[in-house]
């Protein structure tokens, strides 16, 4: 592995990594913060919807980083974890380690291509 190589994938990390906190943060809102809850859902609004909504913001911005298949594994990988987390099994700084190593993991895969 060259160090052009290593720097390719350091910028796509960090770049993920901003897309994420702006993805997880900004674009997120309370509406899908508060609605993507299936143990406490917003009245009238389908947590689902939310849940997938605010994974597919996360999948988007992997996928024009890195390619659609990743952004879909990203989509994936997002809902499975955010739902879990509602289910209790952790809390945030856990939540945030699985979606930072999930955006490693990708760029590793994404280099391997």
């Amino acid at each position: 592995m060259t160090k052009r190589m290593i720097y390719s994938m350091i910028d796509k990390l960090l770049l993920l990594i901003g897309l994420h906190a702006l993805c997880d943060y900004p674009l997120q809102g309370d509406f899908l913060a508060r609605g993507k809850n299936h143990r406490n859902p917003l009245p009238g609004i389908p947590w689902y919807q939310c849940l997938l909504a605010h994974a597919a913001i996360h999948g988007m911005a992997v996928g024009l980083v890195l390619g659609p298949w990743l952004g879909v594994s990203e989509f994936a990988a997002h809902a499975v974890t955010d739902y879990l987390k509602s289910n209790g099994l952790f809390g945030f700084n856990v939540d945030q380690g699985i979606h930072f190593g999930c955006k490693l993991a990708w760029v590793v895969l994404y280099s391997c291509i």
